[in-house]
This record gives C-alpha cells, sequence and structure tokens, in this order.
C-alpha cells in the first residue's frame, strides 16, 4: 500500500490544507493526517477537537484517515510504516524551513519528503491568520469550512469572555 503523512498543528484546518489533503488522495492510496500534540504551542482547539473537525471536513475521502503524534514525526512515521510525508509550500520561506526538515528527516530515518505547492488561491492562508482575522470578526469564510468558522467564532467568544471575566 502506497501510504503518506501530512502532519501540521491544523488549529484550525483551512481550505489551503484541505487544498494539499484532496490531491494527496488521489496520489496515494492512503493519506494519515496526523494532527501534533504540542505541550509547548497553545493551541485554540484541543487535539481531540482538531481531530474531530478535520474527520468532519474530510469525510467525502475515502482513503484519508486522521490521528495525532508527539516527538520526532520520523519516529511516528517508522512505527506507522509511512514512508513520505507530504508538505504544503506557499512561498520559498515556507521551503528554506521545510527543506532543513525534510533533509534532516531522510538522514535520521529514510523518510522522504514530497513537497506540493499550494493552489494560488490559497497560497497566504494560515491558520494563525485566519484565527487573527475572526478574533476581530472578520469573516473567514473563504478561508475555512463554514461549519469550522462557526466553531472558531464560538471558540473566539469564549475566550473573549473568559479575558474580560
Amino acid at each position: 500500500m502506497n501510504r503518506v503523512v501530512c502532519p501540521g498543528s491544523f488549529d484550525p484546518i483551512t481550505f489551503g490544507h484541505l487544498d494539499i489533503i484532496e490531491r494527496a488522495s488521489k496520489l496515494f492510496d492512503e493519506v494519515v493526517i496526523a494532527v501534533l500534540v504540542n505541550q509547548t504551542k497553545s493551541s485554540l482547539f484541543t487535539v481531540q477537537e482538531r481531530i474531530e473537525m478535520i474527520q468532519e471536513v474530510t469525510s467525502r475521502f475515502t482513503n484519508v484517515k486522521v490521528d495525532s503524534w508527539s516527538g520526532l514525526l520520523v519516529d511516528y512515521c517508522v512505527e506507522k510504516e509511512i514512508p513520505v510525508i507530504v508538505k504544503g509550500l506557499r512561498a520559498v520561506t515556507d521551503f528554506d524551513y521545510e527543506l532543513q526538515m525534510s533533509q534532516i528527516n531522510f538522514q535520521l530515518k529514510g523518510i522522504e519528503t514530497l513537497f506540493m505547492s499550494t493552489a494560488p488561491a490559497h497560497s497566504f492562508l494560515s491558520s494563525s491568520l485566519v484565527k487573527e482575522i475572526a478574533s476581530y470578526d472578520g469573516d473567514v469564510s473563504s478561508y475555512i469550512p463554514e461549519p469550522l468558522a462557526e466553531r472558531l467564532r464560538q471558540r473566539l467568544a469564549l475566550v473573549k469572555s473568559t479575558r474580560i471575566n
């Protein structure tokens, strides 16, 4: 079986992420979306919430699974017998960082990295940018699926009310 992993924080998943996932699903027998568990990173949504949101918006893909991992991604890949990492690139700045990571991953465990350029319509997107826009009550419906946009609005309202009280 031809398997690949698409790793990330996905806090929340954007149309840019979904573009890469959909395209990868056409190239590989199985795509595993691996949600990063990182205790040092402050996420708006829990890992379980992110997994549920991703499952919701990727349910139309029969060959896409969602999982989580912590530690080195290459160790996860070896454990799950996944030989390839797929990473979306938005700009040259992404490439600089991702090239270093791909070289280390290959040197550590022989795991290959496939770079896919993000569709131009999504090349500027990041979860951080989407959260910032939403925090100022901006419309994010063209950046993330609507059910997730509503969850994001609710979560940000809860965060704001918690700060005020």
